[in-house]
């Protein structure tokens, strides 16, 4: 009786061990790899404050990228889970295999090609700069003489005219929302933000702000996709081929007004 008690612990304990050993193969390796073709969800990060690209309607998830990575994993054969995170952190949670992809309005750029690799672009951008109705600011070189710009931490605004004018005169915000709210209450002269949001910021404030004439500069759009999973960055591509090649990419540009 005694030996089988412990025949029937040891099965136990190697059924135990088998069931720890299949759980853990479907986690994230060391390398951030994840394993798309074995996956029926793909975790998509976004930042869900930079209208018309993401935002938020009530509980919902709204806008560009929303839509448009609903039909990339539509096309792969698979659910999309979007996780709401600031964005700063999308970059760095792909290249450590927290998600899938990231999409939220990210530049390409060499400094996060360092991190992740990149899908093909499916939008070009323009940075713009917005500043109060009355100021005398007109374009992208008066902005030396000013005291603080508002950025968005982390994105090529940031970057960019950190390197132009010098930190001491970039004051950063985790979301665009209170770049502007600052620019409104004046504690910058002025926010670097995509056009398209942009846009958006200044209707919504009446005729408080406007958008200078001049674009600070153009960039392009991609998924951002961990380093170890090409397969994964392969099917995006491919998705986003078929979407622009059936026009949905145009229509859900035309439903934002973005291709204007």
């Amino acid at each position: 009786m005694k030996m089988k008690k412990m025949t029937a612990l040891g099965l136990a304990a190697l059924m135990t061990l088998s069931i720890l050993t299949a759980c853990g193969s479907a986690k994230t390796g060391d390398s951030g790899k994840t394993n798309s073709a074995k996956k029926d969800t793909l975790t998509m990060a976004t930042s869900a404050d930079f209208p018309p690209y993401e935002y938020m309607e009530g509980n919902d998830y709204k806008g560009i990228d929303i839509e448009l990575s609903k039909a990339i994993a539509d096309k792969i054969g698979v659910k999309l889970e979007v996780q709401n995170v600031p964005f700063d952190s999308i970059v760095a949670g792909v290249q450590a295999g927290k998600y899938d992809f990231g999409m939220s309005g990210i530049t390409i750029n060499d400094e996060r090609k360092q991190s992740v690799n990149f899908s093909d672009p499916y939008i070009t951008a323009v940075q713009s700069i917005i500043v109060k109705s009355d100021s005398s600011i007109a374009d992208k070189d008066a902005l030396k003489t000013v005291n603080k710009i508002g950025v968005q931490t982390g994105t090529t605004g940031d970057s960019d005219a950190t390197k132009d004018y010098g930190e001491d005169k970039i004051t950063r915000y985790t979301v665009a929302t209170d770049a502007v709210q600052a620019l409104m209450t004046g504690k910058v002269d002025a926010v670097i933000i995509d056009n398209k949001p942009a846009q958006e910021y200044v209707k919504a404030n009446g005729s408080a702000l406007k958008i200078l004439p001049t674009a600070y500069e153009e960039e392009q759009y991609a998924a951002a996709v961990n380093k170890n999973n090409e397969d994964l960055q392969k099917k995006i591509n491919q998705a986003i081929k078929d979407l622009k090649a059936d026009g949905t990419v145009d229509k859900i540009l035309a439903k934002y007004e973005a291709n204007k």
